[in-house]
């Protein structure tokens, strides 16, 4: 939980007594790598906090080739975030690609935090601007860039996450 709290008060400014009821609301899980850790049009009840290890979000195409959306590793957040605000099915697939440990909360106890905690609205809304920010980029470089580029651009933002997987999922990205 040390490091969910230390990337929260990287964030917000919380008391010691708000940050310990927020971390009593999620439940560490581990999953091996290269095991699915949500299926799409699987129900979606949990989004998660990575504190080691790292994933892929992915979909299959009309063709079933796949296709990168996102990866994520240590201090960054992952999940379907549409269907576990909206409760409809997967849009994407996530695997992990290395043994992973995380941190995950359920819809139910995040929207107790959103109702009881003002600094996890006040952390939220960084998460999804900087998440927006990021899908606007990744729009911005497809129609854009040229693969190279695009490869480029992954290398210089992500050189620790590079090293980390297969050149075959990077292509995928």
């Amino acid at each position: 939980m040390n490091q969910l709290a230390e990337h929260i008060k990287s964030i917000v400014v919380i008391s010691d007594v708000q940050l310990e009821k927020l971390c009593n609301r999620f439940v560490e899980k581990h999953f091996y790598k290269k095991e699915h850790v949500l299926h799409i049009t699987n129900p979606v009840n949990e989004v998660y906090f990575t504190v080691k290890g790292c994933v892929r979000t992915y979909v299959h195409d009309l063709n079933g080739v796949e296709h990168n959306i996102t990866f994520s590793m240590e201090d960054w957040w992952f999940g379907d975030l549409q269907s576990f605000i909206k409760k409809t099915p997967a849009s994407f697939t996530i695997q992990a690609l290395e043994d992973l440990t995380v941190l995950a909360i359920s819809r139910d106890n995040w929207n107790v935090l959103l109702k009881e905690i003002p600094e996890f609205v006040e952390y939220t809304c960084v998460l999804f601007r900087n998440t927006l920010f990021s899908h606007e980029n990744r729009i911005l470089q497809n129609l854009s860039y040229t693969a190279e580029e695009r490869y480029r651009y992954f290398l210089e933002s992500y050189p620790n996450l590079s090293q980390r997987i297969s050149q075959k999922h990077i292509a995928s990205y």
